[in-house]
Formats: C-alpha cells, structure tokens, sequence
C-alpha cells in the first residue's frame, strides 16, 4: 500500500537519523543529529544513498518522535537531509525542532519549493533537476559537486543566482577525488570565492 504522507508534515518517511560529525561543507566538523528522509526522483548516477530514493521503503514516522529523539543528544543541530528533503513540507518539523532551541540545517538540490524554517541551508544543485530559481537567492552554501571538467562552468553558473553572501564550496565527488581534487585545488587558487569542501567523514570513518 503506497504510504498517504499528510501535507502538514506530521508524518515523514524516515530512513535512518543519527548522531555524528558534520563532515562536508561549511559546518564541518560540528556535533550535529542527521535526519534523513526517504524519496528523490533527481537520480544523481553517483549518489552515496540510492536506496533513499524510493519513500516506499520508509517507514512513516510522527515528527514529534524525530524531534523527541533529536532532543536527546547534546548536539542542539538538526541537518535535514535526503533524498531530497523539499520534497515534503517541512514547516511542522523545523517548528518543533526550533522550539527545543534545536538549530536547523537542510542540505537540498533546490528542486522543490522551500519550506521550513531554517538556521543554514546548504543548496547543492544537481544537473539532472536543476534548482528553482525562487530558492537560490535564500541558500547560505552554495555546494557543488565537481564530477568532471564541465561542472567549474555550472558551478559559475549558479554562483551568479545566489546571494553576496553565500559561501561557495567545490566539492570533488568522491569515486572522482584522486582525478578532480587537483584541478579544484588549482580552479580556488585561481578563483578565490570558492572553497574546497571535503567529504572528512569518510576519511574519519563515521557516518
């Protein structure tokens, strides 16, 4: 039976929360509760956590539960991550997490109207669904994965669409590292707005 998810976000479909090390972007190596939500139809060919794509396989979970146990870690930061997140209103969620005095971060490829009330959103767009226009200019982080040569010139793309002060990261997309993290080492050096993200909680072996 296909899961009725309300519109009022009180029910989301959970794949797996846990407590952990911020390990990308600008909140790097910051204590901070995961909650990944299930279902994404941007289907990046090199995406970690495929098995987050269909919402199906998820069970529906009460928001209150997730903030409860989000609660309970001294680590007062919620990332809301996916799949793809937006997917599903998040306003109920973010509310009751903000009313604990939980900050709320959301990583999204902008897909999907935003909702929610956050503390840092991290925008990384994807070009197999690119962002809408309406999100870009609300992104803190601009996160680019570099998978090959032509994505600098995307990257520059969407740093035009994003406020002055949003902080912009290259990101070498993992199975490409060895190959891609000499050539964004010398695209910062010759571009100084950007910024290299790693994925460091892979090197410390945490999730």
């Amino acid at each position: 039976m296909a899961h009725q998810i309300p519109e009022d976000g009180t029910l989301l479909p959970l794949m797996e929360e846990f407590y952990t090390i911020q390990g990308e972007g600008f909140n790097t190596g910051k204590a901070a509760y995961f909650i990944r939500l299930g279902g994404c139809d941007v289907g990046c060919h090199w995406c970690d956590v495929k098995e987050s794509w269909d919402a199906e396989l998820h069970p529906l979970t009460l928001s209150d539960d997730i903030v409860a146990k989000a609660d309970t870690f001294p680590g007062k930061a919620v990332v809301i991550t996916g799949g793809e997140p937006l997917i599903y209103n998040l306003d109920y969620l973010t509310k009751s997490l903000r009313s604990k005095g939980i900050l709320t971060f959301i990583e999204t490829s902008g897909a999907y109207p935003l909702s929610g009330e956050w503390d840092w959103i991290c925008l990384s767009p994807k070009k197999f669904k690119a962002p809408r226009p309406d999100i870009t200019p609300f992104a803190n982080e601009l996160k680019v994965i570099v998978f090959n040569k032509s994505d600098f010139e995307w990257a520059e793309k969407y740093a035009e669409s994003v406020s002055e002060n949003c902080k912009l990261y290259l990101q070498p997309e993992w199975s490409k590292s060895k190959e891609m993290t000499p050539l964004i080492i010398d695209y910062v050096m010759a571009n100084p707005k950007w910024e290299i993200s790693l994925q460091t909680h892979k090197y410390l072996n945490i999730p």
